[in-house]
């Protein structure tokens, strides 16, 4: 008698049922996995923000590109060792022409490659060289070179100060004050203080204007809340006007928001004020050149303490120093501090 055979039918749709099954099983966990993932707030927003950081880097990154002020001096030719010819290196603006000098001169590589910028931007006057960005290195940043003899030139010039150049000294009985420079955004001021850093004096130059914070102002220059904006002003004033010199008005130049340490010009000079605080309820009304280091502070503050007398100008109360401090314009040779 014969032994009898297994049934592979049934065997064979058992296993099409566990096959079908896994797979029903598997669509399931992919499909739950999906709607998961678009209804879970959390990873829609993770996702999102990922997105925003990119978006956040880029504006960092134009922002990083965003040099500051970028003026120069028009009618002006600086000469000097050019380390981009001009024939070859062009810019439709004297700013772009001012930017490419400074991204030589960031501070990150040792000391600038540029120091200067001469950009020639009338079409009439410059002819072929309309466009020319010409970046030189001078000599002594303090005393540039610059062409001579000629009524009119159809170029604009400037200077860039790197960290630890560009420093002059006014020097007084009480100590030097260190003032670092602005050519890019006072090229007329800067200018002017160069001419008479190369006079080796200064006769009649001084402070003859002293304020102290009073309680309005905190030792950081901060406005106390609900104080009074001066008298006192928290400044010290006097003059740049050497004797035997013609003094000519030097134009409005930059103007931002005047803060502790800020060297500005009253009106168009020779007068002008190291102040002691920040003034931002004085808007951009005066034409910033320089800034003294914050290291130089306290001798600001003992000038602004010395005895003075009360007075009236123009309806404005005042107090003026009892003994006018001369002060004398000396080079700073060496870095100092970090600016």
């Amino acid at each position: 008698m014969g032994r009898k055979q297994p049934d592979l039918t049934l065997y064979t749709r058992l296993i099409l049922l566990l096959v079908c099954l896994l797979s029903c099983a598997l669509v399931y966990a992919f499909v739950s996995a999906i709607i998961a993932i678009n209804t879970n707030p959390s990873s829609v927003s993770e996702f999102q923000s990922s997105g925003l950081v990119g978006e956040e880097e880029a504006a960092n990154t134009r922002a990083d590109q965003n040099y500051g002020c970028c003026r120069g001096i028009h009618n002006l030719e600086l000469w000097g060792n050019a380390v981009k010819w001009g024939s070859e290196f062009k810019f439709n603006n004297s700013q772009d022409c001012c930017n490419a000098c400074k991204s030589m001169c960031t501070g990150k590589d040792g000391p600038c490659l540029c120091d200067s910028w001469v950009f020639c931007g009338n079409p009439e006057t410059c002819g072929s060289k309309f466009g020319e960005c010409w970046l030189k290195k001078q000599k002594d940043i303090l005393s540039p070179e610059k062409q001579e003899g000629r009524d009119f030139v159809g170029w604009t010039s400037g200077l860039i100060f790197g960290k630890g150049e560009g420093i002059i000294g006014l020097e007084t009985e009480y100590g030097t004050l260190h003032v670092k420079l602005f050519p890019d955004c006072a090229p007329h001021s800067v200018a002017y203080i160069l001419e008479l850093l190369a006079l080796r004096h200064c006769a009649g130059c001084q402070f003859y204007r002293a304020e102290s914070r009073g309680e309005s102002w905190d030792s950081q220059g901060n406005h106390v809340k609900n104080a009074a904006f001066g008298p006192p002003y928290g400044l010290i004033q006097g003059t740049l006007e050497a004797q035997g010199t013609t003094f000519k008005n030097i134009p409005v130049e930059d103007c931002p928001t005047i803060r502790r340490g800020s060297v500005a010009w009253i009106g168009s000079g020779p007068s002008f004020f190291i102040s002691l605080v920040n003034h931002e309820e004085w808007g951009n009304a005066y034409t910033v050149f320089g800034s003294v280091f914050p290291e130089d502070m306290h001798i600001v503050e003992t000038i602004a303490a010395l005895p003075t007398t009360p007075d009236v100008w123009n309806n404005v109360n005042v107090t003026v120093l009892d003994k006018p401090v001369p002060l004398f314009l000396r080079r700073i040779e060496k870095s100092h501090g970090e600016f």
